[in-house]
């Protein structure tokens, strides 16, 4: 076919480069490779589109790439980048791939721990649509909603809602750097949970493009479209391009307080006693726990001031021994990086910034915890576990209040009643080759853990998506529902067989796939 391509369209190849002439050498049938490559051209400009060996591809798959276990050269990685700055280049991306058998993979922030939305763990012909160009951020600040691009960063949501008001928030995660799109499709929740849930129970409308290439809203997609897109996981379902908000009130000051305790100081015996009182706290209050070492840090938000926090504290939960020197009152925009970062110099500096360097290898699990830990339990965390060589952290977050109060079937979401705390395991090595002893102890702690977590299933969450726990096997062109089943029922419980028929209703084929996508089931009747 390369005979016969208009003058334009050589031009526009030629305004490529070298980029494209080493893009040309990759495939291996050039008739499949100048397909694909020339429909993308006629509707996409060039500029927007990385071939694999072009000079900027390198910088422009890695700029996101938050785990540096996934930039190794073993990775299986995109044909082609496509950078689009409006909804139709999405539209064109997944019709040219639709038309010539390349599949399309879907990057917001690049936080997937699996770094599934960019690399494939089996050979296979794929695009990623990079929404990094899409981060457009609309506040209403009348109606209380905001409409946000997928590519946004949550910094950059949180900035855009406190320069209309300081007393609005949005219930999604605590890092700044993590983007829209992958947060809110897999739940999303921070310091806020307690009070306003998931941030995907806060979405009231989205802008999609479906599998066909098409563009749909909550009205076109219908009930159980919508539905799964808020807390089933990204990509499944087609390419969220915007989601519409609901913005909450917070009041004018919230009080952050972070105490660290030491073992010798009775961290165990103080978290042995918080597993019991945190999820009984009122929903202004979250006290969650980072745990590294022998150190116990006391990490909590509250919605007032430390006048009225103080005796509720020392009421509800004296153990701890918090006053008012631990107090650190702040607008709740000024805590998100006070959270983060532990400082609150610069709003602008700290949540707009898209120039993220730490990128370390890593390797993340989570469990969900439904019965207190005997206090042994605690004191082998403590007293062996974190402090064993290769040893991580643990980030203990407590559920009740709001987010336990939700229905199970409400989102896809389903770690709700009962739930008293969740728990992720990180673990981080700043060299290749220095990760067997971080892997062996994430390994060794997630089967130690096993008889004191949730049971039948094991339960996770999505956003700290683990492929230890399954993945998807691929018979003739399909994910297969039973492979599927091992993995989501542990990320989604009873939820998981509603989101796959939902998926063989929207996505019969199985378009947008990777190894931990909903596989569809179709129903026959």
């Amino acid at each position: 076919m390369a005979n016969c391509r208009t003058l334009a369209l050589v031009l526009l190849f030629c305004s490529l480069a070298s980029s494209w002439e080493v893009a040309f050498s990759y495939f291996p049938s050039p008739a499949v490779k100048e397909d694909f490559l020339g429909c993308l051209v006629k509707e996409i400009p060039p500029r927007l589109l990385y071939a694999k060996s072009s000079p900027g591809y390198p910088s422009v798959l890695g700029q996101t790439i938050r785990n540096s276990r996934w930039s190794s050269p073993d990775n299986v990685k995109p044909l082609y980048i496509i950078t689009p700055t409006n909804t139709s280049h999405i539209q064109s991306a997944v019709v040219c791939g639709r038309r010539y058998d390349v599949r399309i993979r879907v990057r917001s922030g690049g936080h997937d721990y699996e770094g599934l939305s960019y690399r494939s763990l089996q050979p296979e012909n794929f695009a990623v649509v990079d929404l990094n160009q899409m981060r457009a951020v609309l506040v209403d600040g009348k109606a209380r909603t905001a409409w946000v691009d997928s590519g946004a960063q949550l910094g950059e949501l949180y900035y855009a809602i406190s320069k209309y008001s300081r007393t609005l928030a949005f219930p999604a995660g605590v890092c700044p750097t993590i983007g829209v799109g992958g947060n809110l499709a897999g739940g999303g929740f921070g310091m806020l949970l307690r009070k306003y849930g998931i941030a995907a129970e806060n979405v009231i409308d989205v802008k999609l493009v479906d599998a066909n290439g098409k563009l749909h809203d909550k009205k076109s997609m219908g009930d159980d479209h919508f539905w799964a897109v808020r807390g089933g996981g990204g990509e499944s379902f087609g390419i969220v391009v915007s989601w519409q908000v609901k913005l909450l009130p917070v009041p004018p000051t919230v009080t952050i307080f972070k105490i660290p305790k030491s073992v010798s100081e009775g961290a165990v015996d103080i978290i042995n006693k918080w597993q019991l009182v945190a999820p009984q706290l009122p929903a202004d209050l979250m006290i969650r726990i980072i745990a590294m070492g022998p150190m116990a840090t006391f990490e909590a938000m509250y919605l007032g001031t430390c006048k009225t926090l103080t005796p509720m504290m020392q009421s509800k939960f004296p153990e701890l021994g918090m006053n008012a020197s631990h107090c650190n009152e702040m607008s709740w925009i000024e805590s998100i990086p006070f959270v983060h970062l532990g400082h609150r110099d610069s709003l602008e500096g700290d949540l707009l910034n898209r120039n993220n360097t730490f990128k370390p290898f890593a390797e993340y699990k989570s469990d969900y915890v439904y019965e207190p830990f005997p206090k042994s339990v605690w004191e082998q965390i403590f007293g062996t576990w974190l402090v064993k060589p290769g040893a991580g952290i643990m980030i203990f977050d407590p559920y009740g209040a709001t987010i336990s109060a939700t229905p199970e079937a409400a989102t896809p979401f389903p770690h709700r009643k009962g739930v008293l705390f969740n728990i992720q395991y990180v673990n981080y090595w700043f060299a290749p080759g220095a990760g067997a002893a971080p892997l062996s102890w994430s390994k060794e702690i997630y089967n130690y853990m096993e008889p004191y977590v949730s049971k039948n299933p094991r339960q996770a969450y999505a956003n700290y998506r683990d492929i230890d726990l399954g993945r998807n096997e691929v018979v003739n062109g399909v994910s297969t529902y039973s492979s599927g089943k091992v993995w989501g029922q542990k990320y989604f419980k009873g939820n998981f067989e509603r989101l796959a028929i939902t998926k063989g209703k929207v996505d019969p084929t199985d378009y947008f796939r990777n190894e931990q996508s909903i596989p569809p089931l179709i129903q026959k009747f």
